[in-house]
């Protein structure tokens, strides 16, 4: 008999914290999950899962009203209508099923679920604040799976109705004429194609030099091309909103990024705070076992993510998810998962980074895994290789033809000398289903030799990348 009331104790049920129970009970292990709200966190109840619910009716309203393109297929439509309540509530009920079916999934496999607020208050040992009272649990090993909540920077006061962040946005609540959206990420960008869909005129607020900064310099130039000037969006980018006051109207002081002098007061009828995310790492009993969270609140972890203090792992302790800063997407969570259970188990694995994909789900879609051009530059010149890159675009592409969807580019960037697939970037028609082909072969470490002879089936979206990796192989002979 173990000394343990369980093997593995999961603080948060996000899909980190779910994919990780999932996994330690096909491993054996008697594993409990602790969770203050409800299940499925951020991506199932306030991320993801809503948010492409409502970019999935958006869209369909943006190409139904789209009276050019339907007209080249052939296609003649009346008025398209649509009803926010009903949107939103599609958005609702596909969440409600989501989180039922993950809790039914635990129940179904033995995995103990405590409703509460867990910390760790010594090793092996934490205690949940339960609507019963204080519990305590001990476990063998504990894995911290808090999550992520919006960041909202300092002189912006939030009011959940007419300035908001993407948790309340998601509701979508209502349907203001004039919307600033701070932040060009991919929350804002997909709320930007949401809102422009049904009808709204939006302002967007980037305070970097230049828009979309975390994408692909290539990737962006024609993403704005196609994303943002054609539509009902204008954009103010170098600037910082220094001050966003709540009311009708919103009030925001518009600051030149550098110097932080106000040079513009707008005036609209909403704010939708799109500025990032920050860990939920406060109140878990970190200090009770001596760890400090760096001054953003991450918790510091190794490469096989425990926890660290003082540079040194903590023993049977590990974070997961948005949580350690590392690459913030579900699914990077839910691998970081399964790795720590398997270590866990005495089987030794990391996660690799380099070969985790991300999309925003904008109509067209953009997605990328690996690196940026000049990050692949910048990398080259430190290990002494030279970085090449191709370009291939969907208008050349006999689907994307067919579909008649051929805004779009696929970029293949790799290592001059072996070939080596260091990044893929991709803007287009189901971009994001794409980009798992690019993802399987930056984690094999594949060459654009051996993927030039892949063969891809005609005709399909994915013979842009076939036609890349050929071009990759003619540029090396």
């Amino acid at each position: 008999m173990s000394d343990f009331d369980y093997d593995l104790v999961i603080i948060g049920a996000g899909v980190g914290g779910h994919g990780a129970a999932l996994h330690a009970v096909s491993c054996g292990l008697k594993t409990a999950i602790v969770e203050v709200a409800e299940m499925g966190g951020t991506c199932v109840n306030r991320g993801c899962i809503p948010s492409k619910a409502l970019l999935a009716a958006a869209g369909r309203v943006r190409e139904l009203r789209n009276t050019h393109h339907l007209q080249t297929l052939g296609i003649q439509l009346g008025q398209v209508s649509f009803d926010r309540g009903t949107i939103a509530g599609h958005a609702e009920n596909i969440v409600t099923k989501i989180r039922g079916d993950m809790t039914n999934s635990l129940k179904r496999l033995g995995v103990d679920v405590i409703q509460g607020w867990g910390k760790v208050v010594a090793p092996q040992k934490i205690t949940v604040e339960t609507s019963k009272g204080d519990k305590t649990v001990t476990a063998k090993d504990i894995i911290l799976a808090p999550g992520s909540i919006p960041f909202v920077p300092p002189g912006i006061e939030v009011d959940h109705k007419t300035v908001f962040t993407s948790d309340e946005a998601l509701k979508l609540l209502s349907l203001p004429q004039w919307i600033a959206i701070v932040g060009s990420g991919y929350i804002g960008l997909e709320f930007s194609d949401v809102y422009t869909a049904l009808g709204c005129e939006i302002t967007m607020i980037e305070a970097l030099d230049q828009l979309m900064p975390t994408f692909d310099p290539d990737i962006a130039k024609l993403a704005q091309r196609v994303l943002i000037s054609p539509r009902d969006i204008e954009t103010r980018v170098g600037k910082l909103a220094m001050k966003v006051t709540p009311g009708s109207p919103v009030i925001i002081e518009l600051a030149d990024a550098k110097t932080k002098e106000v040079e513009e007061v707008l005036e609209v009828d909403a704010c939708l705070v799109a500025t990032g995310r920050i860990p939920y790492s406060k109140n878990l009993g970190l200090e009770s076992v001596g760890v400090e969270t760096d001054r953003r609140g991450f918790i510091p972890v190794n490469d096989d993510l425990a926890v660290v203090s003082s540079g040194e792992p903590i023993a049977n302790l590990w974070a997961i998810g948005d949580v350690t800063g590392k690459m913030m997407l579900a699914h990077t969570a839910s691998a970081q998962g399964m790795a720590v259970v398997e270590t866990i188990c005495g089987r030794h694995r990391q996660v690799d980074y380099r070969s985790i994909p991300a999309a925003a789900f904008t109509h067209p879609e953009i997605s990328y895994v690996g690196l940026t051009e000049p990050a692949a530059k910048e990398l080259g010149e430190k290990e002494g290789f030279e970085v090449a890159s191709v370009k291939t675009y969907f208008k050349g592409n006999s689907k994307a033809i067919a579909e008649g969807e051929t805004d779009g580019v696929a970029k293949v960037i790799y290592r001059k000398d072996t070939g080596e697939i260091l990044g893929v970037h991709i803007f287009g028609f189901h971009a994001a289903d794409l980009i798992q082909e690019a993802a399987n072969a930056i984690s094999n470490r594949q060459s654009v030799q051996t993927l030039a002879f892949s063969v891809h089936t005609h005709p399909t979206l994915s013979e842009v990348l076939d036609e890349a990796y050929k071009r990759a192989l003619s540029a090396t002979h």
